[in-house]
């Protein structure tokens, strides 16, 4: 006899499929473009409607961790495996037993040796075959600002895909697609995952509920309504549904205590449908979780001022020109500085006692500097306008999404006065904490810095460090000049919330995306890849990641999971 989650499955279970596949998004599609590819017949799963095929993905800017790439060498970085290797680990920090095949970490540094390689290999060659490509200029995102062995990126490393996150999505929908016309993959949108079927120990196959049809556009809340239940059997089950970022009440949950309590306020960066579901049900059914309180939320987090879902937050990419505050407009310390470390800066910020910081810039930095994530906001390179996107990096002008912020988000001043940039940032924070007087003064400190090539300013190096990359100089970073230089105004702020994202946790699998029980062995018929297996062994970035390696993460995890599951089908 069999096990319905906690309950019995039918004596003498059918087989509707070769494998089932839970979760349309991208590490789902890559997985079952490999499981078709090798003759498998696949059920391809998914809570929400087809027009949200390609999961959250969609949304992301399609950046790309890549390791001594043409772009790079074109630019003059010299890059290794070895020197990304060591900006890898000294940014994870595994520390939950890496030499013990039972420890949280065993599987997750295993995992990222593998993507190391699969970065600095064949990564690119195998994504540019199927017509990916990217923006020739590479992104320095977190630079880590401190010693050589802390956290953060030695090089550029974020390639920009043409076409943002539906670009990557792209050649992997057209495969299942393609196989869906042949007949080897059905989609079965609406159907939601409630259990895993399991009979003598191994998961045979998924039951849930089959949900009202939903005309809800891509990201937007969709029904929740019951109209049936279903059985689906199948020898694999290879789960792909995601993490938790869109569930802030999980969030809250997890949240590490080492970052004391969650703010009280958070917007959220992916929409409701990434629930983290999958992971309750898969413990369930004797799945191992592992770092479940390790996460990646961003501290430079707008709310949408036309948002998609609810509480919808945008992450401004930001070059290190801007001054960073606390609520009560004390700089931040070290690495307090943009594009330098994520998770140290939220350390700060959570330290200050308040939920959200402010940047202090003007409009010269704004015009270079600002990048904002999602595929919505970067109509050029979403339709893989190069030229386009090129032009409106080059002309320093304000980009047109980043305009509509300054005309309408609520996050945002604009004014042509120390006073009144002050007096707007207390209006929205409702009350009084940021002094004129304190935060002129830090301001012109820093202004005086810049009067002479010799600095104590750790932020004036670091922008001197950005300016000798020909990239940075070209799109990214503004030339130095003084915050209060009148010729660069209007000056503006910028209410920085906390942008709930990533997962870092998750199941535990092997190096075949096997997911892993309780005793460190496979459990049989069950696989995970992306997110839900926290990109790779149940936390592949340690505490903190390298940028570009989400997408990636899900690329490495979705090829790998779908060829071991087809060897083993065949």
């Amino acid at each position: 006899m069999g096990t319905l989650g906690l309950g019995q499955a039918s004596a003498a279970p059918r087989v509707d499929a070769d494998v089932i596949v839970v979760g349309s998004g991208l590490a789902g599609l890559v997985a079952t473009s490999e499981l078709a590819a090798a003759g498998r017949k696949v059920l391809l799963l998914d809570q929400e409607p087809e027009a949200s095929l390609g999961g959250q993905a969609f949304w992301s800017l399609g950046g790309l961790f890549f390791v001594d790439s043409a772009e790079q060498r074109l630019a003059g970085i010299k890059d290794s495996l070895d020197l990304a290797r060591g900006d890898w680990f000294n940014t994870a920090g595994f520390d939950r037993g890496v030499d013990t095949p039972l420890g949280e970490d065993y599987w997750a540094a295993k995992w990222a040796e593998k993507y190391l390689e699969f970065a600095a290999g064949e990564k690119r060659s195998w994504l540019s075959g199927l017509g990916v490509s990217w923006v020739p200029i590479v992104g320095w995102a977190e630079r880590g600002g401190q010693h050589a062995d802390g956290p953060g990126n030695s090089v550029p490393r974020f390639h920009l895909t043409l076409g943002t996150g539906p670009g990557v999505v792209e050649p992997f929908e057209k495969l299942v697609r393609a196989a869906a016309a042949r007949g080897t993959v059905t989609f079965r949108f609406r159907h939601q995952v409630d259990g895993l079927i399991t009979t003598n120990g191994a998961v045979t196959g998924v039951r849930g509920s089959v949900l009202q049809p939903s005309s809800a556009a891509r990201g937007t809340p969709s029904s929740r309504t019951k109209v049936g239940d279903f059985e689906l059997y199948a020898p694999m089950v290879v789960v792909t549904s995601g993490g938790i970022g869109g569930n802030q009440d999980l969030v809250r949950r997890n949240w590490p205590a080492r970052l004391g309590t969650p703010p009280a306020r958070m917007v959220t960066g992916v929409p409701a449908h990434v629930d983290g579901r999958m992971l309750a049900i898969s413990e369930l059914a004797g799945a191992r979780l592992v770092n479940r309180d390790r996460m990646w939320h961003y501290t430079e987090g707008l709310t949408n001022h036309t948002p998609i879902w609810s509480g919808h937050g945008i992450r401004v990419l930001a070059a290190p020109s801007s001054m960073w505050f606390d609520a009560e407009g004390r700089r931040l310390a070290n690495p307090g500085v943009p594009s330098y470390d994520t998770l140290g800066t939220l350390e700060l910020i959570q330290r200050s006692g308040h939920g959200y910081s402010w940047f202090v810039l003007n409009k010269k930095i704004i015009d270079k500097e600002f990048v904002l994530s999602g595929s919505e906001q970067n109509p050029e390179l979403t339709r893989k306008d190069l030229l386009g996107y090129l032009a409106s990096r080059l002309l320093n002008s304000t980009p047109p999404p980043v305009k509509a912020f300054m005309d309408r988000g609520e996050d945002f001043v604009v004014a042509n006065s120390l006073a009144d940039l002050v007096a707007g940032m207390n209006r929205i924070a409702g009350g009084n904490l940021v002094d004129l007087d304190a935060l002129r003064r830090q301001i012109t400190l820093r202004d005086q810095q810049v009067d002479n090539p010799f600095t104590k300013d750790t932020q004036i190096m670091g922008i001197r460090n950005s300016l000798a990359y020909s990239g940075d100089q070209l799109a990214r970073t503004a030339p130095l000049h003084k915050i209060l230089d009148s010729s660069a105004g209007p000056l503006v702020a910028i209410r920085m919330n906390i942008l709930t994202r990533k997962t870092l946790g998750g199941l535990q699998t092997d190096l075949s995306g096997r997911v892993l029980g309780s005793t460190g062995q496979p459990i049989p018929g069950l696989y995970a890849a992306g997110e839900v297996a926290g990109f790779g062994g149940g936390g592949v970035h340690g505490y903190r990641a390298l940028e570009g390696t989400f997408l990636g993460g899900c690329l490495f995890t979705g090829r790998q999971t779908g060829r071991a599951a087809a060897a083993e089908s065949a």
